[in-house]
């Protein structure tokens, strides 16, 4: 059996599982192996040690193309403290338009932390003309937003709850509430859905809701191609999801590892709390570096973004067996509740 849905379909994959993007840390590696496995690996928005992102994407994407034929995506941070977002949206997609077989196997952009519209800039506009099949999409982490967004024009949404790892949105709000809201207000939009899963069960539960396919960033950390350090897959198997918290990120609430580091975080309750502390670049940062420390392994030391599916992680794998299995347990789940229905009496039903 198959699990083909309107995502599936629009992006050109097997199965409907996308890693997230984590950066500012590289997933080059992880990336290529989740297309390979037949999902959409998805290249991170690097940042680490005083990269040229611009440089480093361009060479991501030329390592993906070089060890795999599938389709793959990357993501763009368009924040207001993300000083290099506005070079990214206008230079990439010429950079992609220039080269066949990144033009071709590059089919997914996805913005986040800020506005989408940067993205619409007359090169992105040249690279559709050019015959490109990239979609784009931006998180939503509420209705409000989800519905400004699609008035923006973005091919779909990727909704994600409080309980994924990293930056996450001022309403707290779980992944299970908020694709109910959004899926009946807008539900004739792709959605893509993110926060808390790791499971067929997970994935059961999406799909049953009308969702296209999700997107791991916790279940793939703990993969045997995944590019961090070691340490950080062991607290992804040994964590619970009371070892999370949410602590003020770079650019707002983040859901982060408990250690000695976060403790000295607070929590910033809006938006508006969160701008008037930021002063500077110099804080931004020092907030990366404490990120890199983490990406070298020092995770004691460093702020490590984990989501609560932790919980639900015992065992750093492959990534085409997680994805495989967690795409058997997907069907398994599906076919035995749709015999159960089957199962009742019609009279009872009526």
């Amino acid at each position: 059996m198959v699990i083909e849905t309107d995502i599936t379909r629009m992006l050109g994959i097997k199965h409907p599982i996308l890693s997230a993007p984590m950066g500012p840390f590289y997933t080059t590696k992880l990336t290529v192996a989740v297309s390979e496995a037949g999902g959409l690996g998805v290249l991170s928005h690097v940042t680490v040690h005083g990269t040229v992102t611009l440089d480093e994407m361009k060479k991501s994407m030329e390592y993906v193309v070089e060890h795999t034929d599938k389709p793959f995506g990357f993501n763009i941070r368009t924040a207001r403290l993300q000083p290099d977002a506005i070079k990214l949206c206008r230079q990439l997609p010429k950079f992609i338009m220039e080269n066949p077989r990144i033009k071709e196997q590059c089919v997914y952009l996805i913005t986040s932390a800020g506005s989408p519209r940067l993205m619409y800039n007359k090169h992105y506009e040249k690279l559709k003309e050019s015959g490109s099949n990239i979609k784009h999409f931006h998180v939503a982490p509420s209705l409000y937003l989800a519905q400004k967004l699609i008035d923006t024009g973005v091919d779909g949404l990727v909704i994600t709850g409080t309980e994924g790892g990293g930056h996450q949105s001022y309403e707290n709000i779980s992944t299970l509430v908020l694709l109910q809201r959004i899926m009946k207000s807008l539900p004739n939009v792709p959605i893509i859905a993110s926060g808390g899963y790791a499971t067929g069960e997970g994935l059961a539960s999406a799909l049953s809701m009308g969702v296209g396919a999700i997107a791991m960033g916790t279940r793939f950390i703990s993969t045997k191609e995944c590019e961090f350090h070691d340490n950080y897959k062991k607290i992804v198997v040994e964590s619970s999801a009371s070892d999370t918290e949410l602590k003020t990120g770079i650019f707002g609430p983040a859901r982060v590892w408990k250690n000695k580091l976060a403790d000295n975080h607070n929590l910033v309750e809006s938006k508006e709390e969160k701008q008037a502390a930021e002063t500077s670049m110099a804080k931004v940062e020092r907030e990366l570096a404490e990120l890199e420390r983490t990406y070298e392994g020092k995770i004691e030391e460093g702020v490590a973004f984990l989501g609560q599916s932790a919980e639900l992680i015992d065992s750093v794998e492959c990534v085409s067996d997680i994805i495989n299995n967690i795409v058997f347990d997907a069907e398994r789940c599906l076919t035995t509740a749709f015999n159960n229905i089957k199962k009742i009496p019609i009279e009872q039903i009526i």
